[in-house]
């Protein structure tokens, strides 16, 4: 893979080798308010991404392991945003309904949006759970707000809604509408086929859920029809993991880590090197790494590593995780489908690397990546992903 390379070390926790803080705050300056408008494995063993197809083998003593990480040498991350940057929104009519463009955008450049239609932990005044419309785009250059009542809510309503969000704020139809939510699947797919646009369920859609944890706090609780402990009426699914398609089968996988310097380049050069993957606006996430960092991944090789890196790269790749319960890396795509990625044979070192592994990706913020090579000691990747795990959004 491009970029330095990196290995877990013996040294002690105050080495400059362990993992520095990084810290995860949604950048919400981008926020308009209502009333205004190279790497080395952690362990190099040998899996088959076909469960049950090739061994566990114990790595080699010449390679570090992952469970070298001591838990003193990780520092918790926080996920919040900083208290001054709600000084203003504190005075924003709750109730207020926000459309928006930033000036500085070409409206033809806004070609993907992001979208939520639910309901919302408010009660109207026929005491009916009220429903919003939230749009936006992958930087907040477009940020659309509408509050509905529960008896409108279908593929009319919100094919109608997109139109008006296009018309008053002068931008064309979107090419791609993310989603997230399986139960909106239907609603949302009509209404987007009939404008002709691509709907694409995807937990990809960051920025619309740091945005709408961000609402949660600074305009839905101080709302007068707040309801305290409301739980979200389409909760998010976490099905059971399925069984692998065969086009997506690797050969061998790797923990593995790169210093978050060597991240930004990988990211950056995607398009110049038309690798497949896919980067994350780290700005807008409020992301704060030391370039020393190191980041944790996965490494999928394959001999057929392009076709691979190309059928992954249709599916809106989310996370992987390592489950220690069931002794399995588990891939999450789209919206509701887990494939258990790969298998290995349950030891107390195998469940020390996997749990430390997911200790590294917790300590930055969520911040993983996926690779895909065409061997595992390669200097290029075919496919890079950088993945952020999040917890669902509280509405």
């Amino acid at each position: 893979m491009c970029g330095s390379r990196s290995t877990i070390t013996e040294n002690p926790p105050s080495s400059s080798h362990c993992l520095s803080m990084a810290t995860l705050s949604f950048n919400s300056t981008r926020i308009k308010s209502p009333s205004r408008q190279s790497h080395k494995p952690f362990s190099k063993s040998h899996f088959s991404t076909k469960p049950n197809n090739v061994p566990f083998l114990f790595p080699s003593k010449t390679h570090p392991q992952l469970h070298h990480f001591k838990p003193n040498s990780i520092s918790e991350s926080s996920v919040s945003v900083p208290e001054e940057a709600f000084d203003d929104a504190e005075e924003d009519d709750p109730t207020s309904e926000l459309s928006y463009l930033d000036s500085e955008t070409d409206p033809s450049s806004v070609t993907e949006w992001e979208l939520d239609f639910c309901s919302r932990p408010i009660l109207d005044i026929r005491g009916k759970k009220i429903w919003e419309l939230v749009v936006c785009d992958s930087s907040l250059s477009l940020q659309y707000t509408k509050y509905f009542p529960n008896n409108v809510i279908n593929s009319v309503t919100l094919k109608d809604a997109m139109e008006t969000i296009s018309e008053d704020l002068g931008v064309p139809l979107p090419e791609k509408v993310r989603f997230f939510r399986s139960q909106m699947q239907t609603i949302i797919t009509k209404s987007c086929k009939e404008l002709g646009i691509k709907p694409v369920p995807s937990k990809r859609c960051l920025s619309l859920l740091l945005w709408l944890e961000e609402r949660y706090e600074t305009i839905y609780m101080r709302h007068p029809g707040f309801q305290k402990g409301s739980k979200p009426l389409l909760a998010l699914d976490n099905p059971f993991p399925v069984e692998l398609p065969e086009n997506l089968f690797g050969e061998k996988w790797a923990f593995v880590q790169l210093p978050f310097s060597a991240i930004r380049e990988e990211i950056s050069s995607l398009d110049e090197r038309f690798v497949f993957g896919a980067g994350l606006d780290l700005d807008l996430l409020g992301i704060e790494v030391d370039d020393n960092t190191l980041i944790p991944g996965l490494a999928v090789a394959s001999s057929r590593a392009k076709p691979l890196a190309a059928w992954m790269n249709g599916l809106e790749v989310c996370s992987v995780e390592a489950d220690t319960s069931r002794g399995c890396l588990i891939l999450s795509v789209g919206i509701s489908t887990r494939y258990v990625y790969a298998t290995y044979k349950k030891t107390p070192t195998t469940t020390s690397e996997a749990e430390a592994w997911e200790a590294a990706k917790k300590a930055c913020g969520g911040l993983h990546f996926l690779a895909i090579q065409e061997d595992l000691d390669s200097d290029d990747c075919v496919g890079f992903w950088l993945l952020l795990d999040l917890p669902p959004p509280p509405v």
